[in-house]
């Protein structure tokens, strides 16, 4: 189990989910929520993630608030302050890479979602401090020169949220810029398939992403 931890952002300070592995260090991996909040499936999948050997970090992007529904959900999109966003996205990463529990620099990455888009945002902007990136159904236009990570990403075949076509002009910008990339397609499945709360949720697709993540993140 881990615990809830405050953390220095540029507008004071909030709040994420810290989970650490049994050997009590490890290297750092920071995951970002979707759009509902940090509800108890990711910081469960950050205590996954600790069993697995990684200092897990998830900054909580929506400052308590959790929504239920997408109507809810849309709500706090809509009246975010993407400048508070971002704080945390950068604070939480900042949080982490000087916890005394991570033993590297470099920090991988998971979005989920809306959470894709800031660490795409991340990836970009702090190239030397992104090792890894892992997409769920998320993309984002950022220019993939700029970044250094290897990238994996796991989307729907049909996705109203995320279109195939804007995951497969993501790939071609990958890999025009000489990226590493290892993009899945899962037929069959809707977004959010692999949060296991949600209508969505695809079982054999979510153990399938589950597997392929930990490959590529423990490459």
């Amino acid at each position: 189990m881990g615990e809830v931890i405050t953390f220095a952002t540029g507008h004071g300070s909030t709040t994420g989910y810290l989970a650490l592995p049994a050997s009590g260090n490890g290297p750092g991996l920071l995951v970002l929520h979707a759009w509902w909040g940090l509800k108890p499936f990711f910081t469960l999948l950050c205590d996954r993630l600790a069993q697995e050997g990684f200092v897990v970090f998830a900054p909580d992007l929506n400052e308590g608030q959790i929504a239920q529904t997408v109507e809810q959900a849309q709500a706090l999109m809509d009246a975010r302050d993407n400048h508070r966003t971002a704080s945390a996205v950068f604070g939480g990463l900042n949080a982490l890479r000087a916890h005394t529990a991570v033993d590297a620099t470099a920090i991988s990455v998971i979005g989920f979602s809306m959470g894709a888009a800031w660490a795409l945002e991340l990836a970009q902007s702090q190239p030397e401090l992104i090792d890894a990136t892992v997409l769920f159904y998320g993309s984002y236009g950022v220019d993939f020169n700029k970044t250094r990570a290897r990238f994996q990403g796991h989307f729907a075949e049909v996705d109203e949220w995320e279109p195939l076509e804007n995951v497969q002009q993501m790939q071609a910008a990958m890999r025009a810029a000489g990226r590493s990339v290892d993009l899945h397609i899962y037929p069959g499945v809707g977004h959010w398939f692999v949060e296991e709360d949600r209508p969505e949720y695809n079982a054999p697709a979510a153990d399938l992403a589950w597997q392929r993540m930990l490959a590529f993140l423990k490459s």
